[in-house]
């Protein structure tokens, strides 16, 4: 069987982590991909997530914590990413907003040759304000208009990979190279840079209809959508100025 490494990225959790959601990631994976490690980086959380992390931890050695200074969730992944033993990593959210079972429908694809297997979330997603889901379809429309007109949604956290292909991605986006110490919940559109390279190098990429219901019960986060968004479209045209200068055009990717 191919091993599996789970990577979560972690910036105050704290919430979601008491509720459970590691003992429901471990026990689906102990049953249905026994061959997995979960790898947690913190990224700088300024609430109780880390204590609660390393007490954890303590008892479950199929964890790896990694902890780090806070620079946002891209960064955070590739620090996991880096450290990652598997021929397959699936990235998650500590939330499960996707639950960890959904990675079933994604696995098969990967005896199809494909090497980029990413969830879809559709149009109805429980629990989402009609608020989120109007700046969600915007930024649908303006990407699409822009980048990756086959892919409905970039934005889906739930997305797996070939190890090799991805170690070699991802240190080369533009807010891995960026990064910096930084404050508050920052998430960015990494995702659509990372899905143009491999749509660029010709790597397929199948997108695959996933469970989805806002579970996130976080409080310490300082999320705030409107500026999130903002920063979103930056980073749409930013992908989009890059591919004009040329800046993808030598990346050996296969």
């Amino acid at each position: 069987m191919v091993k599996l490494s789970v990577i979560i990225p972690c910036y105050n959790e704290e919430a979601n982590l008491k509720r459970g959601v590691l003992d429901e990631v471990l026990d689906y994976l102990k049953t249905n991909q026994p061959d997995f490690e979960l790898i947690i980086v913190d990224d700088g959380s300024t609430d109780k997530s880390l204590d609660f992390l390393e007490n954890y931890t303590k008892s479950h050695s199929q964890i790896k914590l990694i902890k780090a200074d806070h620079l946002g969730k891209a960064p955070a992944l590739n620090l996991g990413i880096q450290q990652a033993t598997g021929q397959i990593i699936l990235l998650t959210d500590m939330d499960q907003s996707t639950p960890i079972n959904q990675w079933s429908k994604l696995k098969t694809y990967f005896s199809q040759n494909y090497k980029a297997v990413i969830g879809s979330r559709g149009q109805d997603r429980a629990n989402f304000s009609y608020f989120r889901q109007l700046l969600s379809w915007g930024f649908r429309g303006i990407r699409k208009s822009m980048l990756l007109r086959s892919i409905d949604d970039t934005q889906c956290g739930f997305k797996a990979f070939k190890a090799d292909l991805l170690k070699q991605i991802f240190p080369t986006l533009s807010v891995v190279q960026r990064a910096k110490q930084t404050s508050g919940w920052r998430v960015s559109a990494f995702d659509v840079e990372l899905l143009f390279i491999l749509e660029k190098n010709n790597i397929k990429i199948k997108e695959v209809p996933v469970a989805w219901q806002d579970m996130d019960v976080s409080d310490d986060k300082s999320r705030n959508f409107i500026k999130e968004s903002i920063e979103m479209f930056k980073e749409i045209t930013r992908v989009k100025l890059n591919d004009w200068q040329g800046k993808y055009n030598n990346l050996s990717i296969k």
